[in-house]
């Protein structure tokens, strides 16, 4: 694996997101000298946050998945995450509605979800299921270690006996395609199949490896942090802040000072200039390349994934929604067509509904709930939306959707506290107003998506969701701990994950 060389003692983070944080994390834990510079005057990135009127809202995900990751990033500088984060579990982990009026709770335990499928669809379904849930699990087994947690150097890195083996149990293959061969109700090879919109990509597009997602939520299991998605970053920070690590808050960085491909030091928009051996950069794309001076060499261009409109919503209590709920439409297929192909807003919409204060109720005032409803929409590469004059109208109808499907009412007490656009997305700094980043692709995956070196630049590594392994939560931590491997080398692994892998069937 190759590794930026030379001294490496002093570096420099550029963003306290998810992956910035991972990254600080694991290059402490190696005795470096971290200095975190981050825009905003809090730890998150992308995982955001909003108070209005007492709600503590989360602008950024909601579903974390894979505990064991999060452990391994406080594991780093010899802590433990239990000591700084309590994360409650989310059950069922979905509740996922259908156009015909059918329901489906998605359960995580193998008998509690084969039982449910039984009693939803049939015991050859349960049977197809059970068959499935091996499936995703030799999937995730294969995969994890040489291919989402390695480092590229080129695609021949990918020749290996893992590749083999992931071939053979078809990983890559379409990632519908092996979810219909085990089960055949429509309804049920949807709960298995929406996670490739994180993906960015159709289901009948996708790899069969990004399967791996729909292992994460149906099998490993969705948790919440106490006190929002929020205390996740803060937790993070803290033991970095105890490990030695520099945060400078409200920083922007301006300048990288470099020379002969080598950057000597960082700026930023406070005045200061921080000398470095290495630097880690978690900037949006388009801002990474300005600061280093290169482009990106690649034939052909790269593809955004779609975005999102998200519309956070105070209402009454609503002590029967469920903490994640998706309203699936009845034209599922068409969904992506819309947003993927044609650019437009979903004309028969599917929405996933979250109730953080299902699991953490003071995240609102008392008596009231909190909403954070979204709807995938197309980025602005594909789309054709006026999402300043019409973003308002469209948000009104998803809160209709949502009142009709799920919380009859709701327009009655529901106040609307923050919408965020592709638009918005977009002046955030993210490209094509996408907050998840590239799609995954075959030519965006792997050994195929930007890499975490840049060519011309001997100490520059980047991170976060542009880069390997990719978009998700578990993905950014992931990759922070592939851009400290670039720098110093691999280091000794926790034995969290490893012995978590060993309980599994």
């Amino acid at each position: 694996m190759r590794t930026t060389g030379g001294r490496s003692d002093r570096i420099v983070v550029v963003g306290a997101g998810l992956a910035g944080l991972s990254a600080a994390l694991h290059l402490a834990g190696r005795g470096r000298e971290v200095t975190v510079v981050e825009r905003y005057p809090w730890p998150g990135g992308r995982a955001g946050r909003l108070d209005i009127g007492g709600y503590r809202i989360d602008t950024g995900p909601t579903v974390i998945t894979m505990p064991d990751i999060i452990d391994d990033v406080f594991a780093a500088v010899g802590e433990t995450r239990a000591d700084r984060l309590e994360l409650l579990p989310v059950d069922p982990a979905y509740r996922a509605a259908f156009a015909d009026g059918s329901a489906l709770l998605v359960h995580t335990d193998a008998e509690r979800m084969s039982a449910a499928v039984e009693d939803f669809a049939g015991p050859d379904q349960a049977a197809g299921y059970r068959r499935l849930r091996h499936w995703l699990q030799r999937l995730y087994r294969t995969e994890f270690d040489g291919f989402i947690a390695a480092n590229f150097d080129s695609p021949l890195s990918l020749l290996t006996p893992s590749l083999a083996r992931l071939a053979a149990i078809g990983g890559f293959r379409k990632w519908d395609r092996m979810v219909k061969r085990h089960i055949t109700d429509s309804r049920l090879q949807r709960v298995f199949t929406f996670q490739s919109l994180y993906a960015g990509v159709a289901p009948r597009d996708a790899l069969a490896v990004y399967a791996v997602i729909a292992y994460m939520d149906t099998v490993a299991g969705v948790v919440f942090p106490r006190g929002g998605v929020r205390a996740l970053p803060d937790a993070l920070a803290g033991a970095g802040t105890d490990a030695g690590v520099r945060f400078c808050y409200n920083a922007t960085v301006t300048e990288l000072e470099h020379s002969g491909g080598h950057v000597s030091a960082v700026h930023t928009d406070q005045g200061e200039r921080i000398d470095c051996d290495a630097v880690v950069l978690t900037t949006e794309l388009p801002q990474t390349y300005a600061l280093l001076g290169r482009k990106p060499r690649r034939v052909l261009p790269l593809r955004p994934a779609p975005s999102a409109v998200v519309a956070h919503v105070g209402c009454a209590a609503a002590p029967d929604t469920a903490h994640h709920t998706i309203l699936f439409g009845e034209s599922w297929d068409q969904t992506f067509t819309d947003i993927i192909d044609d650019g437009q807003p979903m004309r028969d919409p599917s929405l996933l509904v979250t109730r953080p204060t299902a699991s953490d109720p003071t995240l609102a005032p008392d008596g009231r709930d909190l909403l954070y409803v979204l709807a995938p929409a197309p980025n602005l590469d594909r789309g054709r939306v006026d999402w300043d004059a019409d973003g308002n109208r469209y948000v009104d109808n998803m809160i209709g959707h949502v009142q009709e499907r799920l919380m009859p009412g709701l327009r009655d007490h529901a106040k609307v506290l923050d919408v965020v656009t592709p638009a918005d997305w977009a002046r955030q700094g993210m490209a094509a107003g996408s907050p998840f980043a590239l799609a995954h692709t075959f030519l965006q995956t792997g050994p195929f998506r930007p890499a975490n070196m840049v060519r011309g630049i001997d100490n520059a590594v980047l991170a976060g969701g542009s880069t390997v392994p990719g978009v998700g939560v578990p993905t950014a931590l992931i990759s922070g701990r592939l851009a400290a491997d670039r720098i110093t080398g691999i280091a000794e692994r926790s034995t969290t994950r490893l012995d978590m892998k060993a309980r599994w069937p």
